[in-house]
C-alpha cells in the first residue's frame, strides 16, 4: 500500500452529481447526531470515454517535444529514488511520480482506468503456474538499461536477494509469513527466465496482483557497498547479495545514497535506469524534473520532450499558479476542494477536466500500541463509537465541494474493478451519530460528560489495560497545508468534546506524518505517537487486490496501527487460497468495516490523490487515467 499525497491528477469535478442516497443521514457538521443507514453512497461518475478508458486525441498535429508541467502536492515533493522503498517513505510522491518512471516494476497495473495487469507495458510475459499452483514460471521481454546491459533474471534474484535480507525495515508491502516468506525457493535457469517455488499453493490471481506486483528488476551494477567499489555487470559468483550479510549491507548503501537528494543527478547508481524517463534535475525545493530515457526497450516511446514537477507550500498557491498561468504554466494541474466551484471558469483557459476516481479509500490510524492511549485505542466499542464521530456527509457538503463520498471499508468503490464487487457493503457502521458513540461509550463502563472530560467507572467493562478514573484524551497530528483537512480535524475534535473525549490537535507537513505513523511496540521510541492522518489515506499498491494482508495482518509492515484481529486476519488468509476472491474478498470487507481498525474519513475522487479536479491542457493527447495512481508521461503528447 502507498500513502496518498494531495498531488495533482484526475478527479472529480464540482459539476459531478453525488448522489449520496442511502449514505450516513442528513445531518450537516453542526448537527449532534445522524441516523445510520444500510445502503453504501452511490456515485454517478463515468466509467469510460477520452481521458479514462480512452486517451485524449485532440484535433491538430501531433508535436514532438514541449515541456509537460505537474503539479506536486502540498509540502509533498519526493525525497526517496530507491525503488526498495521502507515505510517512512513509502508514498505516491516517491513511488509513482519518481520511481516507477526511472525503474519499471515486472508488472505494470492500472492502464485503460482498470486496476487489472497491463502486459503490454510489462518487463514480465504472462506468468505460468505449475505444480498445483506451488511454483511460477515468468519470461522476460527484450529489456536494457539505459547503461546498455539487458535486464535479466539475475536482476530479480539481486532484488529478492536484498529485499529476504531484513524485509520488516526495508520494505513497506512487508507481510510476515506472506512475500518473500512463502517464497521456498526462486532461480534463474537462464537471462529471460525467472521461477518462484511457493510454501503451498495460492489462487494464481492473487499470486499476480499481490506477490508478482511486488517484484522490480534493479541493475547489477548496484551490488555494491560503496561508490569506490567496482560495478558488476555480471554475475562472478561473488557479488555481495548472494550471502545475507552482504545484502544487508548493499540495501545499507543503497538506502543511505537513495537518502541524499542533492547527489541523484548525478550519482552513478540512479542514472542507471530501465523506465521511459531519466532524472536531469532535483532542486532542494523539490522540482523534479524528468527526460525521455533514450533507450527505453518500452512502446510507446515519449514524445515530450521534459516533464517537470512543480512543489508547492500551499493549495492556495498551486490555484494562484494555475489561474495566473493557465495551461502553459501548469500542464496536468490538481484543483484542491476549496477550489472546486471554480473549476467551470479554469476551464475557460484551455483546460479539460478530467473526471476519474483512483482505486483508493482513505483512512487514518490510531496507535493501538501507544501506552497511554494504546489499551482504549484496541477496544472495538471504542473504534466504533469513535467513527460514529466523523460527519463524513456533512464534511462533503461543507469542505469538499461535493466532491467526495463516504467511505467505510476497504473496498474502492470506484473505478470500476473486474476483480471484486462494493455492491453488497453497508455504510452503517460508520453511520454519523454522537448519540450512539455515546451509548456505546456509557454501555462499556464510561461516565460520559459531555464538554467535559469521560472517564472509566467500571474498568470490567472498559477493557484491559483501562484504570478506574482514567479519562479519554489523546493527540491527533494531521497533514499541514491542506485546508480541507485541517475544517475536517477541527471538526472531530468539537463533535468529540461533545461525549467527553478530548483531542489534542498539531499539524505538519505530509513527509512527517508519514514518517511518524509507523508499527512499533509500547517499549519503543518511535510509538509515542497517538493518532496520525496524513489527509488521502491509500491508493493499493504494490499489492493491488484489497485483500488486506498489508494493512490489517499481525506484523505488516504497513499495519501502522498495530491492529490484530484473528478473525480477520483469517479473512485474510481464505482470500489468498480461495477459488471464489469475490465472496471471500465481500467477507472480508464486511469484516473490516463492523471491527473498524482505522478511522474510515471521506474518499476524495482522483487518480493520484484526493482532490477536486484534474484539469489537462486541451492540447495535451495520449492522457489517460491510471485506476492506481501510476503515471504514464511516456504517452503523453501535444498538438497543434
Amino acid at each position: 500500500m502507498q500513502k496518498l499525497t494531495r498531488t495533482a491528477a484526475a478527479a472529480l469535478a464540482a459539476s459531478i452529481v453525488m448522489v449520496l442516497a442511502a449514505a450516513c443521514g442528513s445531518s450537516s457538521s453542526s448537527s449532534g447526531s445522524s441516523g445510520a443507514s444500510s445502503g453504501m453512497p452511490k456515485l454517478t461518475l463515468p466509467a469510460s470515454g477520452a481521458g479514462l478508458t480512452q486517451p485524449t486525441a485532440p484535433a491538430g498535429t501531433k508535436l514532438q517535444g514541449g515541456t509537460v508541467y505537474f503539479t506536486e502536492g502540498p509540502d509533498a515533493a519526493p525525497n526517496y529514488v530507491f525503488p526498495m522503498y521502507s515505510p517512512q517513505v513509502c508514498s505516491t510522491a516517491n513511488n509513482n511520480q519518481l520511481e516507477y518512471m526511472l525503474y519499471r516494476p515486472l508488472y505494470w497495473y492500472g492502464n485503460n482506468y482498470r486496476p487489472t495487469i497491463d502486459y503490454d507495458y510489462s518487463i514480465g510475459q504472462q506468468p505460468t503456474f505449475s505444480d498445483g499452483n506451488k511454483t511460477v514460471t515468468i519470461k522476460l521481454n527484450s529489456w536494457k538499461w539505459s547503461d546498455g546491459e539487458p535486464v535479466t533474471s539475475r536482476d530479480l534474484v539481486f532484488w529478492l536477494n536484498v529485499m529476504k535480507a531484513s524485509p520488516a525495515t526495508e520494505w513497506c508491502g512487508y507481510v510476515p509469513g506472506y512475500f518473500p516468506d512463502n517464497v521456498s525457493s526462486y532461480s534463474a535457469p537462464d537471462p529471460s527466465t525467472f521461477v518462484l517455488h511457493f510454501t503451498k499453493a495460492y489462487n494464481p490471481e492473487w499470486v499476480i496482483y499481490d506477490e508478482l506486483s511486488q517484484l522490480t528488476p534493479i541493475p547489477l551494477s548496484w551490488d555494491r557497498t560503496s561508490l569506490s567499489a567496482p560495478a558488476p555487470t555480471s554475475d562472478n559468483g561473488h557479488l555481495p547479495d548472494t550471502t545475507k550479510a552482504g545484502a544487508a549491507a548493499v540495501y545499507k548503501f543503497l538506502d543511505a545514497q537513495s537518502n541524499k537528494p542533492g547527489s541523484w543527478v548525478t550519482s552513478p547508481l540512479w542514472t542507471v535506469v530501465d523506465g521511459p524517463f531519466k532524472l536531469t534535475n532535483f532542486t532542494t525545493a523539490g522540482q523534479v524534473t524528468l527526460v525521455p530515457n533514450a533507450h527505453y526497450s518500452g512502446s510507446p516511446k515519449p514524445t515530450i520532450s521534459k516533464l517537470v514537477e512543480l512543489p508547492f507550500t500551499s493549495e492556495a498557491a498551486i490555484y494562484n499558479q494555475m489561474r495566473s498561468g493557465g495551461p502553459s504554466s501548469l500542464t496536468v494541474a490538481n484543483v484542491p476542494s476549496q477550489y472546486a466551484p471554480q473549476i467551470s471558469s479554469l476551464e475557460g483557459q484551455g483546460y479539460v477536466d478530467n473526471q476519474a476516481a483512483s482505486y483508493s479509500f482513505n483512512y487514518f490510524p490510531l496507535n493501538l500500541h501507544n501506552p497511554k492511549v494504546g489499551p482504549i485505542f484496541s477496544q472495538t466499542y471504542f473504534r466504533a463509537a469513535f467513527q460514529h464521530l466523523l460527519d463524513q456527509e456533512g464534511w462533503i457538503r461543507a469542505y469538499l465541494s461535493n466532491t467526495a463520498i463516504p467511505t467505510c471499508g476497504p473496498i474502492p468503490l470506484e473505478p470500476p474493478s473486474s476483480l471484486v464487487s462494493a455492491s453488497s457493503l453497508s455504510f452503517s457502521p460508520c453511520a454519523f451519530s454522537t448519540s450512539a458513540a455515546q451509548q456505546l461509550l456509557s454501555s462499556h463502563g464510561w461516565k460520559v460528560v459531555p464538554g467535559g472530560t469521560t472517564t472509566c467507572q467500571n474498568p470490567t467493562l472498559c477493557g484491559a489495560g483501562i484504570t478506574k478514573g482514567e479519562g479519554i484524551s489523546f493527540n491527533l497530528d494531521y497533514e499541514s497545508g491542506v485546508v480541507s483537512v485541517q475544517d475536517e480535524m477541527q471538526d472531530l475534535a468539537a463533535q468529540a468534546k461533545k461525549v467527553g473525549i478530548n483531542i489534542d490537535l498539531t499539524t505538519h507537513p505530509f513527509g512527517t506524518v508519514i514518517k511518524t505513523a509507523v508499527a512499533c511496540e509500547p517499549t519503543q521510541p518511535t510509538c509515542a505517537w497517538q493518532a496520525e492522518n496524513w489527509g488521502a489515506g491509500w491508493i493499493y499498491g504494490p499489492s493491488y487486490l484489497p485483500t488486506g494482508e498489508q494493512l490489517f495482518a499481525p506484523g505488516a509492515v504497513a499495519n501502522y496501527g498495530s491492529y490484530n484481529d484473528p478473525s480477520t486476519t483469517a479473512l485474510i488468509t481464505a482470500v489468498t487460497v480461495s477459488s471464489d476472491a469475490t465472496s471471500a474478498l465481500a467477507t472480508y470487507a464486511q469484516n473490516v468495516s463492523t471491527h473498524v481498525p482505522v478511522v474510515f474519513q471521506p474518499t476524495s475522487i482522483g487518480s493520484y490523490q484526493g482532490d477536486a479536479g484534474t484539469l489537462v491542457a486541451k492540447n495535451l493527447g495520449g492522457y489517460a487515467a491510471n485506476a492506481l495512481g501510476l503515471m504514464n508521461p511516456e504517452d503523453w503528447y501535444f498538438t497543434r
